[in-house]
């Protein structure tokens, strides 16, 4: 099924809105779900999972739920995402969830995860030692047997210059707001040991 992006999408009692994003898993390179624009003011974006899209042509997009279940529906905030640099999707329309996968699958990771859905940690967090500020979370590394999150990780802005750093969510001792607080402190969290990412194919050479 071709899903397209700025077309009218019909809930089953009438017009609810537009399309605005795909949003694409990029362990896999599935696209998850669709999000939906309500078209009121202030305007507000909704996640809807591709299993609700039922029919679809380059002008509108049909949905198996109401327009009072669209509002339920989880809001789209698309600082929360990447933006895809997927080969096959390139293009503002497109974004990913930050989900990055070990490189090797014979890694052992930690036996701690989490499900996806229930951490409360969004992407741009600030992280915290128990000896002062270490960064951001710009992603998180999945366990690919249950796609349930093992690691935080610090890509970018950390005081470890261009490498990752990847957090097991075992050593995270609280969450306040927006700011993740570890059990570590700077010097434990420079010893933990690298492990390679694979974040998918890319249209970069």
């Amino acid at each position: 099924m071709d899903i397209p992006i700025n077309a009218t999408v019909y809930c089953l009692d009438g017009i609810c809105g537009r399309s605005t994003h795909l949003i694409i898993k990029p362990t896999t390179e599935q696209i998850t779900h669709l999000v939906v624009a309500n078209g009121t003011f202030p305007e507000t974006k909704y996640l809807v999972t591709i299993d609700h899209i039922v029919e679809s042509t380059p002008q509108w997009v049909r949905l198996n739920c109401t327009r009072d279940d669209l509002l339920k529906m989880p809001i789209f905030n698309q600082v929360e995402f990447i933006p895809s640099d997927l080969a096959g999707f390139a293009g503002s329309d497109f974004m990913m969830w930050p989900y990055v996968a070990p490189e090797a699958p014979y890694i052992v990771l930690e036996k701690e995860c989490i499900p996806a859905d229930e951490l409360a940690i969004r992407r741009g967090a600030n992280v915290e030692a128990t000896d002062g500020r270490v960064g951001r979370v710009d992603e998180f590394m999945i366990n690919p047997a249950d796609d349930a999150i093992s690691h935080l990780v610090l890509r970018e802005g950390h005081l470890w210059g261009q490498k990752d750093v990847t957090i097991p969510v075992s050593q995270i001792d609280h969450i306040e707001e927006d700011t993740v607080f570890l059990k570590l402190d700077k010097h434990s969290i420079e010893a933990l040991p690298a492990i390679p990412i694979r974040r998918g194919r890319t249209n970069k050479a």
